[in-house]
């Protein structure tokens, strides 16, 4: 049986991208298409001999969010134990470790509450809070470093891939770069919206994603 595979329904930024592009990669034949509105960094794009000028200016783009922002990276994926006991300890911790992406990651211009209600945000951090499951979203962090999970380091997806791109998402790859490693048949561009567009534009989202699957539901009833 085949289906469909889309990034939104997973609620964690590029962990969906991530699960949806590893099922992709790994059950190419099960799968109608993917939907993404987050694609990695792409590090072999680095290596290219001659970057057009767009991809140029993504990567000196992407230079001072690596300097300055990556930090949780690094801690997430090497000494992620160290860091769960502290979150797991003190739910004011957990909620600061949250909230500071949503203010940065967000089309909130800094001001959270723009984009999030204080009823949004507790809901998020209670999920983690209750459950106990911040060490677990911690994993694909430490895979990445350790396994084979990177989307950069896959073969080529042939699977047909939609993209939707927000303009405050913090990775915005080219066209041309995500074309080296996913099948793209759709690349719509948004004016609002960042990384948790699911909650930021839930409407624009669901639309595109309804846009691109339903000649797939056609083709399903044939």
């Amino acid at each position: 049986m085949r289906c469909w595979a889309i990034s939104a329904l997973l609620r964690k930024g590029g962990y969906r991208a991530g699960v949806t592009a590893r099922l992709a990669a790994v059950y190419p034949e099960r799968l109608y298409g993917i939907h993404l509105n987050f694609i990695g960094m792409l590090r072999h794009a680095n290596q290219q001999e001659s970057p057009t000028a767009e991809e140029k200016r993504y990567l000196e783009e992407l230079q001072p969010w690596l300097t300055e922002e990556t930090g949780y990276q690094w801690i997430q994926g090497t000494k992620s134990q160290t860091l769960v006991y502290g979150l797991t300890d003190s739910p004011v911790g957990l909620a600061a470790w949250i909230v500071e992406k949503f203010r940065t990651w967000s089309d909130c211009g800094r001001e959270v509450e723009r984009c999030f209600s204080k009823d949004d945000i507790l809901t998020d951090v209670m999920l983690y809070w209750v459950t106990g499951a911040i060490n677990a979203s911690f994993w694909p962090y430490y895979t990445r470093r350790h396994g084979d999970w990177d989307l950069a380091s896959s073969r080529r997806i042939e699977v047909p891939t939609a993209y939707i791109a927000f303009p405050r998402e913090f990775v915005r790859p080219p066209r041309s770069m995500a074309e080296r490693v996913l099948n793209i048949q759709r690349w719509t561009t948004m004016e609002r919206g960042g990384h948790f567009a699911a909650l930021e534009q839930p409407e624009a989202l669901a639309a595109d994603i309804r846009a691109f699957f339903r000649p797939f539901r056609a083709e399903q009833r044939l």
